[in-house]
């Protein structure tokens, strides 16, 4: 990538709830007289001045403002030339987020998102790897709590199974523990939007059905089949589970990983991912509770009048919660990996991943960051196409997670594996 550009980073969405979070963490971190060029974007003037004003005060003047259309093929491909990096909050990305990938893949232009919209990000990879791949553009998808810790916190685990046991897991679990944190509008408006477009092309629900829906076109399945629904007792973490929400996406992303490494896990490599809610009856109860409201969602979200009258409840495109939330929140996740040794014997590790703000906002908005400034200004080792946050980045993001953005990357443990 020529280093002749105007910008190393453009934060487009600057205007939106997570889009101010996120650029207040630049400023705040980076300033104006650091290395970085950056820059932030939105479609309205006025409300990029105000952003500004209320993140810089008397340096206001000093943010480049560049007002843009995202779904204005002329607007996105001028940002493209202008930086080396696009880093966008635009959401829902099935809506906003075509013609900008479209612009960064033909540009040569890196691009990082928080998008969790599976369907979307198939569509891009069949459009434009091909396209990114020609031009040394990296696309990469996910960069925020999904699915970070989950991607991260394999490559992560699977390093420590190296180190310790000169292997490769061919299994990790990954258990969601104490998080504390506030609802996106964003997000919800994603699954909302997702609802809307299985109700014009229901083959969407196939593809969001399938484990491995985010692989590359013509490699093989492996073994893992539906995302966890029910209660289920977990003997490795000696605790009961219940389903994460978003472990449609994660487990996704983490074996596109494996499948993009060539299998480096094994074909046969098994990922799962769910919420670690306690041992005991008090565990099970709870287990049940959440599965219980995960299919009340799940069929509320699904028909049109149940849809409607949720909406009204839940927090609009644009919404957030209090700074004290944000500020008080945080994430705990562990990982579970096991496999056999170059010995034959039975090995593992167990691993955890933590960050120190709320898991949605004041996390997220700092690993969009940090990875979008490492996508402008570390050394890669990647080319161009569409990457995970791990095949992307790896070790270079965790160091930068790790320094700058609250989060802890920790072996807990090498331990035998146990038997279920």
């Amino acid at each position: 990538m020529s280093d002749e550009k105007e910008f190393d980073v453009v934060f487009l969405g600057a205007t939106g709830f997570t889009g101010q979070l996120l650029v207040e963490y630049v400023y705040n971190r980076y300033g104006l007289t650091s290395d970085l060029k950056w820059a932030i974007a939105g479609r309205n003037q006025n409300k990029l001045e105000s952003v500004a004003r209320n993140v810089a005060g008397d340096d206001a003047d000093s943010i480049p403002l560049i007002v843009t259309d995202s779904n204005s093929e002329s607007s996105v491909t001028d940002l493209a030339q202008r930086t080396r990096v696009v880093c966008t909050t635009v959401g829902p990305y099935a809506m906003y987020g075509n013609e900008l990938v479209k612009a960064c893949a033909i540009n040569g232009t890196h691009y990082c998102d928080l998008t969790g919209e599976v369907q979307w990000m198939r569509r891009m990879i069949d459009l434009y790897e091909t396209t990114a791949q020609s031009t040394g553009a990296k696309i990469v998808h996910t960069c925020g709590f999904d699915s970070i810790p989950s991607d991260l916190g394999v490559h992560f685990a699977q390093a420590e199974m190296q180190k310790n046991h000169g292997t490769y897991a061919r299994e990790v679990k990954c258990r969601i523990g104490e998080t504390k944190g506030g609802m996106s509008g964003g997000t919800v408006a994603s699954m909302m939007n997702m609802m809307e477009e299985m109700k014009t092309d229901p083959s969407l629900r196939g593809l969001l059905a399938d484990p491995y829906s985010l692989n590359p076109v013509n490699t093989p399945p492996g073994t893992d089949k539906q995302d966890q629904m029910g209660a289920s007792y977990d003997h490795d973490f000696r605790q009961w589970t219940a389903p994460f929400v978003m472990a449609a996406i994660n487990t996704r992303v983490v074996r596109r990983s494996n499948a993009l490494m060539n299998f480096i896990y094994g074909a046969d490599f098994k990922y799962t991912e769910s919420m670690a809610v306690g041992d005991g009856p008090a565990g099970y109860l709870k287990a049940m509770a959440i599965a219980g409201a995960s299919v009340l969602m799940g069929l509320v979200s699904a028909f049109d009048p149940t849809r409607a009258l949720a909406k009204p409840m839940l927090p609009a495109p644009g919404e957030g919660p209090s700074r004290e939330t944000i500020e008080a929140g945080f994430f705990n996740i562990e990982l579970f990996a096991k496999g056999v040794n170059k010995d034959g014997n039975a090995a593992s590790v167990k691993v955890k991943v933590t960050g120190d703000k709320d898991p949605g906002y004041g996390a997220t908005c700092k690993m969009l960051a940090e990875s979008a400034i490492c996508l402008a200004q570390d050394e890669l080792e990647t080319e161009g196409g569409v990457w995970t946050p791990s095949t992307a980045m790896g070790d270079v993001l965790i160091k930068r997670l790790q320094e700058n953005a609250g989060m802890t990357f920790e072996c807990l443990a090498v331990v035998p594996a146990l038997d279920n």
